[in-house]
């Protein structure tokens, strides 16, 4: 049994039951939708087919990252069992919460100065950001430190490639991410963005293309030629998406096709409440590992 307790925040679009089976405590963001507040709790409280039905139906949600507060809260019984922690931030290029949770750290360890509390910036996000944690929670299964884990995440982190596309311009519309002209112009030329997760951590444009069966090839064919040894890569691939199963699946199934040493199938996974409320419905993410981004 280790001495220290790994733990990540909800934005990590991992199920509930996995995180609960893997013994991963994980603090909730916020979002605020049809003027009411709900957790970011996996889809427990507001299931997310009724989450993206709100979003179809004219909703905005905004969302709120975890304060200094929260966090406090959330990491203290952990300490008073004698345990150390190692959390997993969301992308502070996303988020402040990563500084959030430094403040927290720096709070708490006046309190219990024999305790570690080591904070790590993920720079991922969605389903990425879980096969990070799911890496690292085989990681401490094995054995390793809570050290030995730190430096691994600070030399490894950003070799984890995020693609992103989106067949639904209208929620980009709405947030004000593009224009309405380019909203109309590009559903009108069935134009799909093409996404990918930068260095420090922030979503940036890769490059539009026109239709989805030609965006998913395109995406595909990135982990081809970024994925550790090619259509040899032996890692996990997971992926996540915000109301588009059928479309998600496309992509697994051909990835399952072209990487036949794969661990595993693809993982599928939801886009959660608080991510897909600046995604809104129709995005599809891919995660491997690969080549540094």
């Amino acid at each position: 049994m280790s001495n220290y307790i790994l733990t990540c925040c909800s934005t990590a679009d991992m199920p509930a039951s996995y995180l609960k089976e893997r013994k991963i405590p994980y603090v909730a963001f916020h979002f605020n939708i049809d003027g009411k507040e709900y957790p970011d709790d996996l889809g427990q409280t507001m299931p997310f087919d009724e989450f993206y039905a709100r979003i179809a139906a004219g909703a905005m949600p905004t969302t709120s990252q975890v304060n200094v507060g929260q966090y406090i809260e959330f990491f203290e019984p952990f300490l008073q069992e004698g345990k150390d922690i190692l959390h997993i931030s969301f992308s502070s290029g996303l988020s402040g919460s990563y500084n959030s949770a430094l403040i927290a750290r720096d709070d708490l360890i006046e309190r219990y100065p024999d305790r570690t509390i080591l904070i790590v910036d993920s720079l991922a996000a969605s389903s990425g950001y879980g096969l990070l944690v799911d890496t690292v929670a085989d990681m401490r299964d094995e054995g390793k430190t809570i050290q030995e884990i730190s430096s691994w995440l600070d030399k490894n982190k950003t070799k984890l490639h995020h693609w992103f596309f989106s067949t639904d311009l209208t929620h980009y519309k709405r947030g004000g991410r593009i224009s309405a002209t380019s909203a109309t112009l590009g559903t009108l030329l069935n134009i799909c963005p093409l996404m990918k997760m930068s260095h420090d951590g922030k979503l940036t444009p890769y490059k539009n293309v026109r239709g989805k069966k030609q965006v998913i090839k395109e995406m595909v064919k990135r982990m081809e030629l970024y994925a550790q040894d090619s259509t040899s890569y032996a890692g996990k691939c997971f992926i996540s998406h915000s109301n588009c199963y059928e479309d998600a699946r496309t992509v697994a199934d051909l990835i399952e096709s072209l990487f036949p040493k794969l661990n595993g199938r693809v993982m599928i996974n939801n886009v959660g409440t608080v991510v897909g409320s600046h995604t809104g419905p129709g995005t599809v993410a891919l995660f491997f590992y690969g080549d540094e981004r």
